[in-house]
């Protein structure tokens, strides 16, 4: 499990790409690298993935085709930065949400706003994903536990403190990147239950 509190950023430094498969090794902050061993999670971009090896500052990874497929993780390339967060340990403090690293789909950034000291990025979200997006409610975006400002149709925006800005990815995104979205589970399982229940309903009263 883990928290939505992005840990800071680590740099690509390969990329084995295969048929539907992908090696991936990351170089990390070196203060982060304390107790690895090979099974152990990390949340790359929000998205957990299993240690396959590790030498030094830099783990790797295997990214199978379901990854590929839901995720920006094979968009990447040597040199691009991804947000990282080691998993929770019992008696961690729950600073965001709880998330599972299982990413639901993507979100891409359609507009950025820059008020001072402030940071206002606007998504353009997928219609299936968006019922579970509520003004006020949490989501996690490339890993980072955030809370939904405003709501407008398939759009969706947050705000990001100078604190986000500096230790994530968020920095430096720009129109146009496509962000892995992990929708948050209390709400999914209300929205989801709420709608059984109606259809339910529906079909008794028919």
């Amino acid at each position: 499990m883990f928290t939505g509190i992005v840990q800071g950023t680590a740099t690509v430094i390969t990329t084995l790409m295969k048929d539907q498969f992908m090696q991936l090794t990351l170089e990390f902050p070196q203060q982060h690298c304390e107790h690895l061993q090979t099974g152990a999670s990390i949340a790359i971009n929000g998205t957990c993935l299993t240690i396959t090896g590790f030498r030094a500052n830099q783990i790797s990874f295997d990214l199978i085709m379901e990854t590929l497929r839901v995720t920006n993780l094979g968009e990447l390339k040597p040199g691009d930065k991804v947000n990282f967060e080691r998993a929770a340990r019992i008696g961690d403090e729950i600073g965001g949400h709880m998330l599972s690293g299982h990413i639901h789909g993507q979100a891409t950034i359609s507009q950025i706003e820059q008020p001072e000291d402030n940071r206002i990025v606007w998504f353009e979200g997928n219609s299936e994903l968006m019922k579970y997006i509520l003004p006020k409610g949490f989501v996690a975006l490339n890993g980072c536990s955030l809370t939904i400002g405003e709501v407008q149709g398939n759009r969706f925006n947050v705000y990001l403190i100078p604190e986000t800005l500096t230790v994530t990815t968020f920095g430096t995104a720009s129109v146009g990147d496509r962000i892995n979205l992990e929708v948050d589970s209390q709400t999914q399982a209300v929205v989801d239950t709420v709608e059984r229940y109606m259809q339910q309903n529906a079909i008794l009263s028919r």
